[in-house]
């Protein structure tokens, strides 16, 4: 099942409080990027971000994006603050 563009809307509006956030389409689902760095992607409707250390204990669920993947987690917050401080734990994480 591919992900649907109202779903990457939504998703990009959740994320419109943190800059240099891009998108690419890639086989009906989307790559997440902040500042050129892969952190998630939207799979099958989902937004799943990458597992890193700061992140571990934050409870996330870990759902398996696509066959063969690596498990990332689910994130199932809709409170932009919230949001906005993940993502910048992650890519500070991923640099």
């Amino acid at each position: 099942m591919s992900s649907s563009i109202d779903y990457l809307e939504y998703v990009l509006d959740l994320l419109s409080d943190i800059e240099n956030i891009t998108y690419k389409k890639m086989m009906g689902e989307y790559i997440l990027y902040c500042d050129g760095i892969i952190f998630g992607g939207i799979y099958d409707n989902r937004f799943l971000i990458k597992k890193t250390k700061s992140l571990e204990n934050i409870g996330f669920k870990e759902e398996i994006p696509y066959p063969s993947a690596k498990p990332m987690y689910l994130v199932d917050i809709e409170n932009r603050e919230e949001i906005n401080e993940l993502i910048y734990k992650l890519i500070n994480d991923l640099k």
